[in-house]
């Protein structure tokens, strides 16, 4: 997660490819088709052959996919370089947390797994947060430096991942059809447990919620006139509130409960989008902490829920699909809101994507939480049987 171009990437696609905002979010969205293409297989093979077996796969596309990016002088290019990393993260997602899950449970540590699970994602957002300290100066000095060094740190990360193991590869008893199990383990998550169901829908729509603002907050604070040397450390403190509201997210848990949480959420969600809406000085990138504080927030206490109703066959699989689910909603989206912010102009963007979050995120918010409290998943009862 040690990002370096993440900090000035919308403005190197502007300026150095002359990629405009409606181009930007469409290549966002072909990153994420990449990716949807890929999570949930991922997550079922991570399940079958190992989360190392992923890891090591995805450091390697890393590799690969910045490399492509230091050699890129066009659209094409971009998407290629893209649809290389979009495969990446797919192997990622849910193969680190499930590891992290199944290594404290054969320690007998599993009560533990949403401090660790915060500490992960706060280390994560630290490197990220180290990256983009002087990614401005850097873009400044050579526009491909931030590219040059990513290759680097997904070389140390492969390296590291070689030093990982799994606490052991959980196969099912005779398969006969690979896809149907996939299919079936989709099925039992989205149809037949509403706390699943409800936990992936959730979480998928508040991933949307801080997400948007990622690839519009660079040109936003372009617009509000932030110097250039400013976007790497504002970027860096960005991160760096993901990883308090990660760190904070277990001592939330246990001080507000699950529903004070989902509510500080979604009301933290809903200051940030009006804030930026509505600040026109330069100073207006501060409301973006809050929507970064949410996402940091609701990270651990999601994947927590969500391990705990999930197989032990199948936790890197249900994972992905939370993801995937998060993908398919910003495929479906990313253009138009890339659209409305190149015609109607930022602040009118955030209003109309807060508009749109609204409708959906109280309702599935009423619906997780009372699938929550109902009781455990119809498959948890299996959960901890080997």
């Amino acid at each position: 997660m040690a990002l370096f171009p993440m900090a000035v990437i919308t403005l190197f696609w502007k300026d150095q490819i002359g990629l405009s905002l409606a181009d930007i979010l469409l290549l966002q969205a072909i990153f994420s088709v990449a990716t949807v293409v890929m999570e949930y297989p991922s997550g079922y093979l991570s399940d079958r052959l190992g989360y190392r077996f992923s890891l090591l796969l995805a450091s390697l596309l890393g590799v690969t996919g910045w490399a492509t990016y230091t050699v890129a002088g066009n659209f094409a290019t971009v998407l290629l370089a893209e649809i290389q990393l979009g495969i990446s993260y797919a192997f990622i997602s849910g193969a680190d947390s499930a590891l992290l899950f199944e290594t404290l449970r054969s320690q007998g540590r599993e009560e533990e797994y949403l401090h660790h699970d915060g500490r992960m994602t706060a280390w994560a957002q630290a490197g990220e947060a180290a990256g983009a300290v002087g990614a401005g100066v850097l873009y400044a000095w050579l526009p491909l430096l931030p590219f040059i060094l990513q290759v680097a740190v997904w070389l140390v990360a492969w390296q590291v991942c070689r030093q990982l193991r799994d606490p052991g590869v959980h196969r099912p008893e005779a398969i006969a059809s690979h896809w149907r199990e996939a299919r079936d383990i989709a099925r039992r998550a989205l149809c037949d447990s509403p706390p699943l169901r409800w936990a992936l829908l959730f979480g998928a729509l508040l991933g949307l919620a801080s997400f948007f603002p990622v690839w519009l907050i660079q040109p936003y604070m372009q617009q509000q006139g932030v110097p250039l040397a400013w976007f790497g450390p504002i970027w860096a403190v960005a991160n760096l509130t993901v990883s308090l509201g990660s760190i904070l997210s277990a001592r939330a848990q246990f001080q507000l409960g699950t529903r004070g949480v989902v509510w500080l959420c979604l009301a933290l969600t809903a200051a940030g989008y009006l804030g930026l809406a509505a600040t026109g000085a330069v100073w207006g990138f501060a409301w973006y902490f809050l929507l970064t504080l949410m996402r940091g927030l609701q990270g651990p206490l999601l994947r927590l829920h969500i391990q705990q109703c999930s197989r032990r066959s199948e936790r890197a699989s249900t994972l992905s699909l939370k993801s995937l689910l998060f993908r398919i909603g910003f495929v479906a989206a990313a253009p138009l809101v890339g659209g409305m912010a190149d015609r109607a102009g930022l602040p009118a963007t955030f209003l109309a994507v807060l508009t749109g979050l609204a409708v959906l995120l109280v309702p599935l918010a009423i619906c997780f939480l009372s699938a929550a409290t109902a009781g455990k998943s119809p498959v948890a009862e299996e959960t901890n049987r080997v």
